[in-house]
């Protein structure tokens, strides 16, 4: 069995041209069978929910992640472009960038490291585990029909631990230079497009954000006891010297936080991580975040409490000075999102099971298995809005919803990539149909073997 390019045609549109003839026949096979099996993404199950377990030639599906000649960087470029086109054509891109850990054993596996389970662990317990550490960055966009963000990957990149360096010998990247070159190389993809990068506060860099902030729009978490200042006093004409970076100290957040005189503002957020409605506090200001030997940053920062006293204080800070703090948590509550597409990608897209040892392998199957969750939505909106397709929600008696999930839309792209052409052109289905015996064999063999 194997799947037609009509089947597929937003994909062909967008990553055909990327391949020779003969490899992008061989990758529409693993990118439908990638969407329509379960539980582990290896090539073999790909190629056994496509009918294909008996082909004796099986190695030139392999040989499409780990030799073949496409570039992934082209491949990412063209996504964005799709997702951009199809679901954000106007208005600032809200990206959320993060990393996760893909949990993999094995001694052919160069690149992997040992690093904090940040899921397991807590302030007193820390739990790590062993795995290779990917850099994400995705479009944070609202899908019509979901009615919610979702965060839609389309540029992952493998971060070495540095016992991969040494061996390599070459220093060490870090996560933060990591996400400098791919902001950068974003924003020259885009280069018309408004774009506002969300991160964690472990991208708190001056670095990073002294190399973003001319590009690209950041918003992150800040300490309460960041070095803030004022700008630089004018400089008197015939002075002699190397310039000042920076004016007086500005007091802390940490004591702006306790300080009595300090006027707060209510603010209502109508999403909160989740949570709904939530009233908080916040106080604003600028300033040019200094410290030794790294670049001067200005900055608008934004301190906020909670009025009912359930959550610790926070700051965040925006290299927009413009910017309003409604903005800015507006913004960064948005990212959040990109921790539903890391659960999601695990739970429906096999991902933490795939089994390549070689590295040109293991760094082209990881991005796709991500890649795919915004596949599955390109497809989703195109047989809905183009092909009409109605989107059925999973209901039960327990379990209630009135949006679609991404478990819907893959039910609805796996639906339409199993179901034969000609069975919908009769005026009425019958309650009995007939289907050929290679697809009722790949039925039942996956039913069979479902996790």
């Amino acid at each position: 069995m194997a799947t037609s390019s009509s089947k597929l045609a937003s994909l062909s549109l967008i990553f055909e041209s990327l391949f020779s003839k003969r490899v992008w026949q061989s990758a529409q096979v693993l990118l439908a069978g990638a969407i329509l099996c379960v539980g582990t993404r290896t090539v073999t199950s790909c190629l056994r929910v496509m009918g294909l377990a008996g082909f004796s030639r099986f190695q030139r599906f392999h040989r499409v992640l780990s030799r073949a000649r496409w570039s992934s960087l082209h491949a990412s470029r063209r996504l964005l472009q799709a997702l951009v086109e199809a679901f954000a054509p106007e208005g600032p891109l809200v990206m959320a960038l993060d990393d996760t850990i893909e949990r993999r054993r094995g001694p052919k596996i160069a690149a992997k490291g040992v690093y904090r389970d940040a899921v397991a662990s807590s302030e007193k317990n820390v739990v790590k585990v062993s795995g290779l550490r990917w850099l994400c960055l995705m479009l944070v966009t609202t899908i019509p029909w979901a009615g919610r963000l979702w965060a839609l990957p389309f540029f992952s990149v493998l971060v070495p631990s540095k016992p991969y360096y040494v061996d390599q010998r070459r220093s060490a990247r870090k996560l933060t230079d990591r996400a400098r070159q791919m902001v950068r190389l974003t924003k020259r993809w885009l280069p018309d497009r408004e774009i506002v990068v969300t991160a964690d506060s472990g991208f708190s860099s001056l670095k990073l954000l002294h190399a973003a902030r001319k590009r690209v729009t950041f918003v992150t978490r800040l300490k309460l006891n960041a070095g803030l200042y004022d700008p630089p006093p004018p400089r008197p004409p015939g002075t002699v010297g190397r310039p000042r970076l920076k004016g007086a100290r500005q007091p802390k957040l940490c004591d702006i936080l306790v300080d009595p005189k300090t006027v707060w503002e209510s603010l209502t957020m109508s999403k909160w991580y989740g949570t709904g409605e939530r009233k908080i506090e916040v106080v604003t200001g600028t300033a040019l975040w200094y410290h030794g030997g790294k670049p001067v940053v200005p900055v608008r920062w934004v301190l906020v409490r909670d009025p009912l006293h359930e959550l610790d204080p926070q700051a965040f800070l925006c290299t927009n000075l413009n910017t309003t703090p409604a903005q800015i948590l507006g913004w960064f509550v948005q990212r959040w999102q990109i921790e539903v597409t890391f659960e999601e990608a695990r739970a429906h897209l096999g991902m933490e099971t795939q089994r390549q040892w070689s590295d040109k392998a293991i760094e082209r199957s990881t991005p796709i298995v991500l890649a795919l969750y915004s596949m599955v939505a390109l497809l989703a909106k195109e047989l809905i809005e183009k092909q009409q397709q109605p989107m059925f929600i999973r209901q039960a008696a327990w379990y209630r919803k009135d949006c679609a999930t991404f478990s819907d839309t893959i039910a609805l792209v796996r639906r339409h990539l199993w179901c034969s052409e000609d069975i919908w052109i009769s005026g009425k289905p019958p309650d009995t149909i007939k289907i050929p015996r290679a697809l009722f064999d790949c039925l039942m063999d996956t039913l069979a073997y479902a996790a």
